[in-house]
């Protein structure tokens, strides 16, 4: 575990990874000695004939359709921010890179790597749950009637209708605040913005935000840095509550291995969101807002080098601080709270009311899911 009191400065651009295949391979061993010893007998009559209940289903009909949602934001994202023809650019240096790309590359210079690969992994998530459901004799989810949206101008933007908003956001950064706290929202915590972000675009939407100065541009890029952190703890937490309800040992190892991933995913944009905050990109000022360096002063709420989460409140309070992912409960983890929370953000402005209703009857119906005891 970092040391909360540490003021070192990590260098910007580096990446981040962790090995631990001893680790992993002991606690895949652990896993399998207890599915064969404690498997049911419902369980192996689930697996012999491959039925699920309705309350899996509307799991991952849920999970479907968020993974949709993220693949629609992640696309816009990869169009102007990620790999320029799918060519890094230390390969081929003749790609033309724009101002957007550079900018979140002064982040980690390996950002456009990673904004290209976890829009590919959230593509592969959708369209594997909805093949899972098909292969299952239930419905897919399909939105392709709600890609009305206009997305981007810049160039680099495809001209097709969209399914989310990325031009007028309300990024919820309290999760930045949280991750470094001891404290649980599912025990009532709350917490307070680490930037404050309101009706603010993370893409490019014109030529014109693309020639503007380099301080106008960096913000836009830093808003997104704090906005992939915001969607991917949301996976993270959104999985993990999903998988406390699921029945089926096929939907058990769904949850567990796609959440997985959110998690990859959400500890390198904690690490991202951190380089936008500190120096030499921070602080930075555009239009009324900065992102200060978060290193002058310190506190070690919004301290940027910590990017693992901090143990907190687990379980019952009176147990040890545990380091974990949180929330893991419905009220703000679970499918309502996930569409509650991407409406705020400002991703479904524009949209129409029967996506909404949409939404949110996949929502309850995933939320309703129980797992027997």
């Amino acid at each position: 575990m970092e040391n909360p009191g540490s003021n070192t400065k990590r260098p910007v651009d580096r990446r981040s990874f962790m090995k631990s295949g001893l680790l992993a391979s002991g606690a895949a061993t652990v896993g399998v000695g207890l599915l064969a010893n404690g498997t049911s007998a419902r369980a192996q009559e689930w697996e012999e004939d491959g039925r699920l209940d309705a309350g899996d289903i509307a799991i991952l009909r849920f999970l479907a359709a968020a993974e949709i949602i993220e693949s629609d934001l992640w696309t816009q994202y990869a169009e102007l921010g990620g790999l320029t023809s799918g060519v890094p650019v230390e390969v081929d240096p003749n790609q033309p890179q724009n101002s957007y790309q550079a900018a979140l590359q002064n982040l980690d210079g390996d950002a456009t790597q990673y904004i290209t690969s976890n829009t590919l992994d959230e593509i592969s998530h959708a369209t594997f749950l909805n093949a899972y459901l098909e292969s299952k004799g239930a419905d897919p989810v399909n939105f392709d009637e709600f890609l009305t949206l206009q997305g981007s101008q810049a160039t680099g933007a495809q001209n097709i209708g969209r399914l989310t908003n990325l031009m007028h956001l309300n990024v919820d950064t309290s999760w930045y605040v949280r991750y470094r706290s001891a404290t649980n929202p599912d025990f009532g915590a709350t917490f307070p913005q680490a930037i404050k972000i309101a009706d603010r675009t993370a893409i490019p939407v014109n030529d014109a935000d693309l020639n503007g100065s380099a301080a106008h541009i960096q913000v836009i890029a830093n808003i997104a840095a704090f906005h992939f952190g915001y969607i991917e703890q949301g996976g993270s937490s959104l999985y993990a509550a999903m998988n406390q309800k699921a029945k089926h040992p096929e939907v058990v190892r769904i949850t567990l291995g796609i959440g997985g991933d959110e998690i990859a995913h959400f500890l390198e944009w904690v690490d991202f969101a951190g380089n936008a905050v500190q120096s030499p990109v921070a602080p930075v000022t555009d239009e009324g807002l900065t992102f200060p360096d978060f290193f002058n002063p310190l506190n070690k709420l919004t301290q940027p080098s910590l990017i693992f989460p901090v143990p907190c409140e687990f379980i019952k309070p009176n147990l040890p601080k545990c380091s974990v992912i949180r929330p893991l409960t419905d009220k703000f983890g679970g499918a309502v709270a996930t569409i509650a929370s991407f409406t705020a953000d400002g991703l479904f402005i524009g949209q129409s009311k029967k996506f909404l209703r949409t939404l949110n009857e996949l929502a309850v119906a995933a939320d309703a899911a129980t797992r027997q005891r």
